[in-house]
């Protein structure tokens, strides 16, 4: 209990408030970009799926393995790779039994990738598609790989989150910290919104960003590089299956207001502030990025879109999970000569507006600088898909954006962790090849 109110103090506005203050913000100064090395870690190709509302999407009727492809052939026809020489395959999953290891290897076979390329797949809760990436990203390091895939999946109109009866076991559950890894979800929220001063409105406001933001990335075709079409089948209310190609997302609501957000009802204690508009929407989907050594990538003429940056995982109290990124973030930052001023874009999961209002806040992060095509509030948050996601949508923005720049991902974990990641796009390495 002692850790856990030492770590709760560094978070809250107490006199030494200013002391922590320096702790989570690096302060270095001007912008800085290293120099390209063989043995860079870059992205050639990062796609996704378009995220759908889980039981009443386009997706509700789509299997996991259809997803799962659908990304899996779009970065490989998007860099005309040869599959066999991939070294490697992480696919990070949260709810399907044992994470999806054997989904996950007849998927590939499904996909015309031979059987000498390994697979398998990872869970670490809601960063388990930037922990699949950060996998290969490791493998390609140590030099076991010189190419790999990281990507992620979750259809959670079709599986659902059934409690590990191995968690009951009684002498865990006399450990305050091992009881709370069982506190559901929306409660962490409440948590984060009453322990840190997150008002009902300032959920609602980041609910109606993401919302807006979203609309106009939509609107603009600005995620259309990204999104892989999928051709799918759904069951229509008259009994009837319709063909069809899903190229958008489909739980964006244009049109919110923060006049409508303030009439949705609590969802998970009558008198708290989380609420369907100010929390992300279940969801299905799936995305894949391939990672390859610098001068692996140039051998091969492939278009280089990012750079890897740093890594890092922080642990938390669970009963306040989603205050992960606010620790992971200075952790990944510090790894590296930067400071705040010199990323351009934080694409921070928004599991709920309470624990993304919180990070933001705290850590001094610019709005315009957050999720600028919106976040999982808007798109939503299909968990073993979401860390790849963001990778993707991070970089095309990047890209979109026609400038040498950094960006961070990042996103809260059940359980109490955060994990993030940094990347750089130079337009100038990704139109040589």
């Amino acid at each position: 209990m002692e850790r856990v109110q030492r770590i709760i103090g560094h978070l809250t506005n107490e006199s030494d408030s200013n002391q922590t203050r320096l702790d989570l913000v690096p302060t270095s100064g001007t912008s800085k970009f290293s120099e390209p090395h063989p043995d860079d870690v870059v992205v050639v190709s990062a796609k996704r799926t378009p995220i759908c509302k889980a039981n009443r999407g386009l997706f509700k009727d789509t299997q996991p393995a259809e997803l799962l492809a659908a990304v899996f052939r779009g970065v490989i026809n998007d860099t005309k790779i040869n599959p066999s020489i991939i070294g490697d395959i992480q696919v990070g999953n949260v709810l399907h039994t044992g994470s999806g290891a054997a989904l996950a290897r007849m998927t590939q076979f499904y996909c015309d990738i031979p059987e000498t390329v390994p697979i398998t797949t990872c869970n670490r809760q809601c960063a388990s598609g930037l922990q699949a990436v950060a996998n290969i990203i490791g493998a390609i390091k140590s030099g076991s790989i010189d190419i790999g895939i990281g990507a992620g999946l979750e259809n959670m109109t079709l599986q659902t989150n059934a409690v590990d009866e191995c968690v009951l076991y009684p002498n865990l559950l006399e450990n305050e910290l091992a009881k709370d890894c069982l506190i559901p979800m929306g409660i962490t929220s409440e948590n984060v919104a009453n322990r840190f001063g997150i008002t009902r409105q300032q959920q609602d406001y980041l609910g109606y960003l993401s919302q807006v933001k979203a609309s106009k990335a939509k609107e603009e075709g600005r995620f259309k590089d990204e999104i892989v079409p999928v051709k799918t089948q759904v069951k229509m209310k008259n009994g009837e299956t319709k063909n069809i190609t899903v190229d958008f997302d489909d739980g964006i609501r244009k049109g919110t207001t923060m006049e409508t957000l303030a009439k949705l009802k609590p969802a998970f204690n009558k008198d708290g502030s989380t609420t369907p508009g100010n929390a992300s929407q279940r969801s299905d989907g799936a995305a894949a990025v391939i990672l390859a050594k610098r001068s692996t990538a140039e051998r091969l003429g492939l278009p280089i879109l990012g750079k890897f940056i740093a890594y890092a995982v922080a642990g938390v109290p669970p009963d306040v999970m989603g205050i992960g990124p606010a620790f992971a973030i200075p952790k990944a930052v510090k790894m590296t000569d930067l400071s705040y001023e010199d990323i351009d874009i934080f694409e921070i999961n928004e599991a709920f507006a309470s624990q993304a209002a919180f990070c933001v806040q705290k850590l001094g992060i610019p709005l315009n600088k957050v999720n600028p095509n919106g976040g999982a509030i808007a798109m939503g948050h299909p968990l073993g898909c979401t860390g790849a996601r963001m990778v993707a949508t991070l970089l095309h923005e990047l890209k979109r954006r026609q400038k040498r720049a950094y960006g961070v991902v990042s996103m809260c974990m059940g359980t109490g962790m955060g994990a993030a990641a940094i990347f750089e796009h130079n337009p100038s390495e990704y139109h040589q090849h």
